[in-house]
């Protein structure tokens, strides 16, 4: 990713995206997501191919007033840890720019890569959570 396309869509996620954590499945722990909603596809679908993810249409209850909305989520982990890096540097609101910074200093720190967890690197996962919502 060139610096002008990750400062551009920093502006994006700065304007209309999120930086969060989330959850897959009901028991699974939180992982980084990143999330731009749009009513332009088109800005959606040249940001997934920068980035992947993937676009989901919101349901419009009065298309006679409003226009189609539609979502890009990206969930991956690689790809979320990925565009944080390149981003970050960019990033003018300060919540995101904290989160995307938090994220990148410790959720691979308290993050087994084999996914099993100790007692201790629990309480550490759920204070990194407890943390990063606290941002």
């Amino acid at each position: 990713m060139e610096s002008w396309e990750a400062a551009y869509i920093a502006g994006i996620i700065d304007g209309e995206g999120s930086i969060s954590l989330t959850r897959m499945h009901v028991h699974e722990h939180r992982r980084p997501c990143i999330s731009i909603a749009s009513t332009d596809k088109e800005l959606l679908v040249y940001i997934q191919s920068l980035s992947g993810g993937t676009i989901n249409n919101k349901k419009n209850y009065k298309p006679d007033k409003h226009k189609n909305s539609y979502t890009l989520n990206i969930k991956k982990k690689e790809a979320v840890i990925s565009i944080l890096r390149h981003i970050s540097p960019y990033l003018r609101v300060d919540k995101k720019r904290n989160r995307a910074q938090w994220i990148l200093k410790k959720y691979e720190e308290v993050t087994p890569r084999n996914g099993k967890y100790t007692m201790e690197s629990l309480e550490k996962k759920l204070a990194f959570e407890e943390s990063f919502f606290s941002i």
